[in-house]
């Protein structure tokens, strides 16, 4: 009698990490009575910008929330939420005065809302090709891409490896840009000492997307220190109005006015998402921690395997990770890999023979040089974009993601390495 082994059940690229918590938290808010933006969603961008303020210069974790160093240290920032990390960088070159025919300086190996949000105001992003080795944007072409017409600069810390940002803002000052940062996956991530978030940029937006290091479904965060770019997001966050609907519909006296002073748009955060979002902060330091020790797997596993494995000088000593407070810290959003050519299997291949055995992989990303209407609209060609498009032609992004187990990983890694033997 033959028998079949049972099918293994299909394991995703990436999951969500959401426990009763977050349910109940979300419970609670529906049950509360307001369920659009209000008090629990300026409850979760104070504990947001605490987060930061609290990691800015290595203070002590798990601190009391009343710790008066930190409060005053949270107070000279400023979290605005939004419903998207795209919604967040929209508004932070609003802000910045970003106008029709402007350039702004962004890399080509990106999801396109890095430089979509450009296009949204009528400016023009100007790609930049990756680092060999970080696959970060390649700082050494920044200058040459300046002109007069340029104002701004957006890095993006790609996979979640920080940007040198001390390098970036100071090209940035030389010749008066603006910096935006595009955080989307860099939560937790440190470069010199210093938590993405707490540098000199003028905005700093994360991402809270499904697959993100922590998540409410959808939305973001923008993350300044500066006031005006802080109202000029308010505002124009919800519809240009003058005061926040929250304010108007909960005042104990009448309060029915307002004004219109922008055409403003409708990106704003629930309490709903907010609700989920105070429940994931609490864990963000868990969850690195937990794909710090994934990523560390992957790089000491899969070591002599034809594959480079980018960024593998981020791998910790340190088994318990304990130490909150790293020089450079990798979020390990994504683990990031290129076929060599002795591994004598293509791309495709490789991701189908995967897929054959019930893992999900991805491919991040195909850079927007490549993409119809960015090469398009501006004429770009690969052979001006080597790095990213070497890259592009043998990148499989591996699953990892908080809710896989060590049996998860070892299926993975054994399938990964039955390829080359």
């Amino acid at each position: 009698m033959n028998m079949q082994a049972p099918k293994r059940k299909f394991l995703p690229f990436a999951m969500p990490d959401i426990s009763d918590e977050e349910i109940n938290a979300v419970v609670q808010t529906m049950k509360s009575g307001w369920i659009t933006t209000g008090v629990v969603t300026k409850q979760f961008e104070s504990l947001f910008k605490y987060y930061i303020a609290s990691n800015a210069e290595y203070l002590p974790q798990h601190e009391s929330l009343n710790n008066p160093q930190i409060i005053k240290l949270s107070e000279s920032y400023e979290a605005i939420s939004v419903n998207s990390a795209t919604a967040g960088l929209h508004l932070a070159l609003e802000a910045c005065g970003i106008n029709a025919g402007d350039e702004v300086l962004v890399p080509t190996l990106t999801f396109t809302a890095t430089a979509e949000v450009v296009r949204y105001l009528g400016a023009n992003p100007i790609f930049i090709d990756s680092d060999p080795e970080t696959l970060n944007l390649d700082l050494t072409q920044i200058e040459a891409k300046i002109t007069p017409n340029t104002k701004a600069i957006i890095p993006v810390h790609f996979a979640g490896l920080a940007c040198d940002m001390p390098k970036i803002i100071a090209i940035a000052k030389k010749f008066n840009l603006k910096v935006i940062e595009d955080a989307a996956h860099a939560l937790p991530s440190i470069i010199d000492g210093k938590l993405i978030g707490t540098h000199d940029s003028d905005a700093i937006v994360y991402s809270f997307y499904a697959t993100k290091t922590i998540t409410t479904g959808e939305g973001g965060m923008i993350i300044t220190k500066n006031p005006e770019i802080a109202k000029r997001c308010r505002i124009m966050r919800l519809h240009g109005i003058s005061r926040d609907a929250f304010d108007r519909y909960t005042s104990t006296v009448p309060s029915w006015y307002y004004e219109i002073v922008a055409p403003g748009y409708k990106y704003n955060m629930s309490d709903i998402a907010s609700s989920i979002g105070i429940e994931q902060l609490k864990k963000v330091n868990k969850f690195w921690s937990m794909r710090q020790k994934m990523a560390n797997v992957y790089i000491e596993e899969l070591k002599n395997a034809p594959i480079k494995i980018f960024n593998a000088n981020y791998a910790s000593n340190d088994n318990s990770l304990d130490q909150n407070y790293l020089i450079n810290r990798h979020s390990w959003h994504l683990f990031v890999i290129n076929l060599l050519p002795d591994a004598n299997i293509d791309q495709n291949t490789f991701i189908k023979n995967l897929a054959d055995n019930q893992i999900g992989t991805s491919v991040h990303f195909i850079p927007l040089h490549i993409q119809p209407y960015w090469r398009d609209t501006y004429k770009l060609k690969s052979s001006n974009y080597p790095i990213a498009t070497k890259y592009y032609q043998n990148a499989i992004s591996l699953p990892l993601y908080t809710k896989m187990t060590e049996l998860d990983q070892e299926y993975v890694i054994d399938n990964i390495k039955k390829m080359f033997k």
